[in-house]
């Protein structure tokens, strides 16, 4: 049985946030720092409202549930107006079967129904796990990098990716 995805809708809200705290605790370990991924279990309520919020007046972004025999495995960010992928996050059991793979071609081709020629997405520098799966989708790094600071006092370095002429892929 294959996955699901489907749009996510207010009442996903609690298990997306579970899954968006499970997801970034183990994709991020030695990337962003330890005692921020610990403490995101104390922001259960608050990601819950704003998911809740989010959901119900999504903007420019679409946002999408995984799903597999029921169950929530992973999501899916898409930003229309400015033709990035956000997020295309899975839990940490369903690594290496084919799944994010599955996940980002739904993304280019949701980005590309949009009429997108050109498809951008954001990856810490140190994910080589992520990069090595764009990478094997025709992403490239465009060469442009930005530091992201607010996970705590390290700053943490992330690279540009773009799928180029995507209509013909």
């Amino acid at each position: 049985m294959g996955i699901m995805i489907r749009k996510a809708l207010p009442e996903d809200a609690r298990d997306y946030t579970n899954c968006h705290i499970s997801i970034w605790q183990s994709a991020y370990k030695g990337i962003v720092p330890e005692e921020y991924l610990n403490n995101l279990s104390a922001q259960v309520e608050p990601l819950v409202e704003k998911y809740i919020n989010i959901f119900k007046n999504p903007g420019d972004c679409e946002y999408y549930c995984v799903m597999l025999s029921g169950k929530m495995i992973g999501f899916i960010v898409i930003n229309l107006g400015t033709a990035e992928i956000w997020a295309v996050y899975l839990l940490e059991a369903f690594w290496g079967k084919g799944y994010g793979k599955e996940m980002l071609h739904f993304a280019i081709n949701e980005l590309k129904r949009a009429e997108h020629n050109e498809i951008a997405l954001w990856v810490f520098e140190d994910n080589n796990r992520a990069r090595r799966l764009y990478e094997k989708n025709n992403f490239s790094f465009d060469g442009t990098k930005r530091v992201v600071s607010k996970y705590g006092d390290v700053p943490l370095v992330q690279i540009r990716y773009v799928l180029k002429d995507c209509k013909n892929t």
